[in-house]
């Protein structure tokens, strides 16, 4: 296999944000991380605290989201709130920015938005990922082409103390032109395009629309060091499947050559 089980894993942060989610299927979800050995969970605040007591040992970061899904909490809401996921025990906080204040080229208003947040987590012992939301970046805003536009988030966020750049919160549903909402979420050139537009120590997060191990593989190909998924079992199962056969064909191939060596 080209990535080991544990490099891969280690990439997932697994997905328990739905809106219906309950009690039980928290903490099912919790439990599938640990048994997985994932990166971390990904939950809404008032989980924080519970998540921490299920994973406490398992290696498994507890991560909440700040601002959830569109962003538009007051500044002083968005810190507020990490201060209290971080004192229940996240470690990683998932942030939105303020999309109509980033297309209203609003930039000092997003920058300090983000450094709020960056500031609370760093005081608390916690790293913060930023979310994009590149669906409604498709026609760029204030003036600038999409690409330029998500350029100058990527830079802004590195000045304000990101650890991570993400793609999308898997909730930024568009509406289309048959009336239906769906989304995109991660793509090649946008991660391509954002690993080019930060420095290494700020790393890069696909979310939304990686639904299987060729996906999880690509978003490490283009550089990304994290993705949020639900089909983690999914994933993680085909990669035991696959690793089998790897490792069933080279015994078949050992087996061969060590008869054929007995010759005559």
């Amino acid at each position: 296999m080209k990535y080991s089980y544990a490099e891969l894993a280690k990439m997932i942060d697994h997905s328990l944000l739905h809106p219906t989610m309950t009690d039980r299927e928290l903490e099912d979800g919790c439990r599938l991380a640990a048994k997985y050995g994932v990166a971390s969970v990904c939950i809404k605040p008032y989980a924080v605290k519970r998540a921490a007591e299920l994973l406490h040992g398992t290696g498994v970061h507890v991560g909440a989201v700040i601002g959830f899904p569109h962003g538009h909490s007051t500044t002083e809401s968005k810190r507020y709130e990490t201060e209290l996921a971080c004192r229940d025990g996240a470690t990683e906080i998932d942030m939105v920015i303020n999309v109509g204040k980033a297309l209203s080229g609003e930039w000092d208003y997003v920058e300090r938005d983000v450094q709020a947040v960056c500031d609370e987590a760093a005081r608390q012992g916690a790293r913060v990922k930023v979310i994009f939301e590149n669906d409604y970046l498709i026609q760029g805003g204030a003036g600038l082409s999409s690409d330029d536009f998500k350029r100058q988030l990527c830079q802004l966020c590195e000045r304000a103390g990101a650890a991570w750049v993400k793609t999308s919160s898997g909730y930024g549903f568009v509406k289309q032109p048959d009336g239906s909402y769906n989304y995109r979420g991660a793509t090649e050139s946008d991660l391509k395009l954002m690993r080019a537009n930060v420095s290494d120590r700020v790393q890069v997060k696909a979310a939304g629309g990686v639904r299987d191990l060729d996906g999880l593989i690509k978003v490490r190909d283009l550089g990304g060091s994290r993705c949020g998924a639900t089909a983690t079992a999914a994933m993680l199962d085909e990669y035991r499947r696959r690793e089998a056969a790897e490792q069933a064909g080279q015994n078949g191939v050992a087996k061969s050559a060590a008869i054929g060596v007995g010759g005559y």
